[in-house]
Formats: structure tokens, sequence, C-alpha cells
């Protein structure tokens, strides 16, 4: 019986987005970013959409981090202010990534993160919204392919500027900040070899790095214009022995190939392809990142047609609005007009910006603060491509 109150209550609400986006269509002029907060009584929802032209020539989206860094927390409002400059203005925002909370790597992101060019965190399988090269948007799950080649040509998996695991090897880029906040283990100093390629880190690219110094201390310092690879301490006692001098091959290959991505950020699952939701299903699993898909709560999601790209915010756990199952908020996106859409993180990090404030009603009553974000941002009348490529630059790291 409850399976079919279960199924007969997703038609209800189905039937009710439908109606209701058919009826209230987004305002403003088609060539112009609007915002709209829609009701729908028979949840209660309250969805907030923030209706983005593709017009290449005015706005960008971009992905921006907390503090401007790989990890670190700062709540929504502050971090679209990171690519203000005079020639760019941040007219809206949403949260991005899952990440971690807690610890010395509180911020990380769950998943692949590039701002600017610059790839700031790995991807581990999951779904993904990037833009490539051309400016196109896209979004599946991303697998990391990274590693490392040591000098008698045998190779590690590495991850990137996260928590280090003792069987683990982390690569920590000058995004993580002044040092990589590991205990114990081997960490090995890198420098540029040559003229080859070099920082800014960037996705499927080949680094030939020369071993400036070795420690057996943990937490090294990581100086402008170099790399550390940190050997978890259980896995140091079997990795080969590597001297000062020595050249290393680190790779940042993924499945797909990201190479070009200018913005990308991580999320999931995806929920509309080819214009199509994508069936939630209730996994077995009892732990709360399974259970959450097939309950109601704050939601974000970002999605996109030819015309328009959509960021989409449904508050919940209020007397205002329930929240929507991932079924509801893929329903709700088709009708929205969306071809394809991810979800981003929910919950009390559910957050939506839009022409300087706060839109929506966190539901924890204040602003959360979160890892990232994709912040869109609008060019000044005139401001031509060469002008522009510089006035949002990659983080600023010490």
């Amino acid at each position: 019986m409850s399976r079919l109150w279960t199924g007969v209550l997703g038609l209800m609400v189905a039937l009710a987005i439908t109606a209701f986006a058919a009826e209230t269509p987004v305002t403003g002029p088609v060539s112009d970013i609007s915002y709209k907060n829609h009701r729908i009584p028979s949840g209660p929802f309250s969805i907030h959409v923030v209706r983005v032209p593709r017009n290449k020539s005015l706005f960008e989206i971009h992905a921006v981090h907390a503090k401007g860094l790989a990890v670190g927390l700062g709540p929504l409002s502050e971090q679209v202010t990171l690519l203000q400059t005079p020639l760019v203005t941040a007219v809206a925002g949403i949260n991005g990534d899952f990440y971690l909370r807690e610890g010395p790597y509180a911020g990380d992101p769950r998943g692949l993160q590039v701002v600017e060019g610059e790839l700031i965190s790995a991807p581990s399988g999951g779904a993904s919204f990037w833009i490539d090269a051309l400016g196109e948007p896209h979004t599946t799950n991303t697998v990391s392919r990274f590693q490392v080649t040591w000098p008698d040509g045998t190779a590690f998996p590495i991850s990137l500027n996260g928590r280090r695991e003792p069987n683990e090897i982390e690569l920590y880029t000058p995004a993580i900040g002044p040092s990589t906040h590991t205990v114990r283990g081997r960490e090995l100093v890198l420098e540029q070899q040559g003229t080859n390629v070099w920082l800014p880190l960037r996705s499927d690219r080949i680094y030939r790095g020369r071993v400036r110094e070795t420690r057996e201390s943990g937490d090294s310092r990581i100086l402008p214009g170099t790399m550390v690879l940190s050997i978890g301490p259980v896995l140091a006692r079997t990795a080969p022995r590597v001297e000062v001098g020595a050249e290393l091959i680190i790779s940042t290959a993924s499945s797909p190939n990201l190479r070009g991505a200018r913005t990308a950020i991580s999320g999931g699952p995806v929920l509309v392809t080819n214009g199509k939701r994508q069936p939630i299903k209730a996994s077995n699993s009892s732990d709360y990142q399974s259970s959450s898909m097939t309950e109601r709560h704050p939601r974000s999601a970002i999605g996109w047609n030819d015309d328009a790209f959509f960021l989409v915010e449904v508050d919940g756990r209020q007397r205002l609005s329930v929240g929507m199952t991932l079924n509801e908020l893929a329903s709700f996106l088709v009708e929205l007009g969306c071809r394809e859409a991810v979800n981003l993180d929910g919950g009390g990090s559910a957050t939506l910006w839009y022409n300087g404030k706060v839109q929506n009603r966190p539901c924890e009553g204040d602003e959360r603060p979160v890892a990232n974000a994709l912040v869109v941002l609008k060019k000044k009348p005139g401001t031509s491509d060469k002008e522009h490529a510089g006035v949002a630059p990659a983080a600023q790291h010490p």
C-alpha cells in the first residue's frame, strides 16, 4: 500500500509541476538574465530559478572555491565576490559539490573541480558539470586516471589536494595553501624539470618534475612553483625509494578527456539527459547518501538547453516548502525546459544568490559555509574576450 501511495503522490506532484510551469513562465527578456520564485501550493514547494541566456558575448559561468584555494569553507555570498573585477560583475550563483566538512581538509570537494582552467580537485567517478575550451557544457560521470611514474617505470595511482590516506599517494599543489597538512609519511618536493609544462596544473596533461627535496615528517611547505607528492606511511614501506634529482612523471589523465576544460564542478546524480528524466531508484543501502535521494530535502541543480542555463534551488525542511525528492526535482527540470541537468549539494548547503543577495530561505536560517560554487559573470559592455581573459584569475595561491 505504501508503494502505491508513493506512486500516486509522485504523479500528483508531477501534474502540479507541469500545470504550474505551463502557467507561469520565467519572466524577463530572453536576451537577459532573469529570476523567478515558483510557488506550488500542492507541496508546498518554493523553487528559485535563475535563467541565464547562453550568450557567450555577455554571460559566462565560472567555478569558484572558498578562500580562493582548494580547501576551506565560505558562504556563497562571499564566494561570488572572489570573481568581481572592474570588467565583470557577479550576477548570480549557486552552491556546488558535496564536500568534507571538518578537519584540516574541510572544504575538499567530493569530486572534480577546475577553476579558470586550473585543476584543483580530481574526478572521483561521480557526475560532473564542465565547460570545454569552446564554451560548450557537458555532464557525465568523470573518472580519474591520475598517476605517478617512478624512475624504474612502475606507476601508482594518485589523488589531488585532499586528505591523504595511509596507503595512498596525494599530490599537493599551491592551491592547497602553504603546506600539505599531512602527518608522517614520505614527501617529495617537486620542481619544474627544464622547460617542460608545469603549473598551474591542468587536466589531461603530462608533467615531468625533478625531486628537489625529500622529507619523512609530513606537513611539507609548498613554495611557489613547487608541488609535493605525499606517500602515506603504510605505502611508503613498499614504494620505490627516490633520490634528490630524480625525474618523476605525473599524469592528470581522466575519462572522459577533459583537456582544455576551463570550468568544472562535481555533484550528482545526473537528473536529465536528452530532455528525459533519469529515474532515481531507492537502493537497499541504509546510509544517508542513498536514502536521502528518495526523501524530500532542500535541493540545488544546474540544467540547460540550447538557449539558456538554469540555476535551480528548492527550499525545504520548513512550512513554506517541504523540499523535493530527486525524481520530483528532475520532473520540474524537464518541465522547465532543461535538456540536461545534474544535481548539486542540497540540505543546509542549498543556496541561490541573485542580484546582490541570497534569494532563498536556507533551512538552517542562515547561509551555511560551503566548499565551492558556480557563479554567473556578466561582462561590462564593450569588453573584448582578450581583456576578459585575465579578469577572473585562478586562485591567488601563496
